[in-house]
């Protein structure tokens, strides 16, 4: 019953919608290992939630380890075109890792996170970050110049200490850790997150 799921609390979409992005998300990955394009969707044929403008992240892994992991940031197209598009690119085109091969493709355990618009956090120092950014709930961006880093609220379960969280975003910005200037912006957002077998 997709109106009680939404009852949830921080839940926005049905047990069905999160089954068909999941599964968008699945043939967008086959249609690349077929055709080597991600799968075009037909974003009409979904519910309203699904056609209109998000952001997410598609996170790949094979027994347990990580395998790709490609987002968007700003909604700036359908959600469930969003999907298809950052799947094939986590599976294919993340710089990390070569890509998928069929025979790798039937251990995917696929994840998806939505994510919240952003918000700024008008911060001036590292220590005024970490008082009022939220361990397991926001996920961080910092931006400097042209570095960028992200992390996902899921990393907060292998990065628990806030000081530890904060300085991975610096290093996957490609600043060092403990560097701070007062041109740094910060961001947060939250995610709703689903993957195979707990949608």
């Amino acid at each position: 019953m997709p109106s009680i799921d939404r009852e949830e609390p921080g839940r926005r979409f049905s047990a069905e919608e999160r089954r068909e992005l999941l599964g968008v998300a699945r043939a967008s990955i086959e249609n690349g290992l077929r055709t080597g394009m991600p799968l075009v969707v037909d974003p009409r044929r979904f519910s309203a939630l699904l056609q209109s403008p998000g952001a997410s992240f598609v996170t790949l892994r094979i027994g347990g380890r990580l395998r790709g992991c490609i987002g968007s940031v700003e909604a700036v197209r359908p959600l469930v075109h969003d999907v298809a598009v950052n799947a094939f690119n986590a599976a294919f085109r993340d710089p990390r890792f070569p890509p998928l091969t069929p025979d790798e493709y039937p251990l995917l355990d696929v994840h998806i996170s939505v994510l919240s618009p952003v918000e700024p956090l008008p911060v001036r120092s590292e220590q005024e970050l970490l008082q009022v950014i939220r361990p397991g709930i926001d996920g961080l961006i910092l931006q400097y110049g042209p570095h960028r880093g992200l992390l996902l609220p899921a990393v907060w379960e292998e990065l628990p200490d806030p000081q530890t969280f904060v300085r991975h975003v610096k290093l996957k910005a490609g600043l060092p850790a403990d560097f701070w200037a007062p041109g740094i912006q910060a961001f947060r957002f939250t995610t709703e997150s689903f993957g195979e077998g707990e949608a």
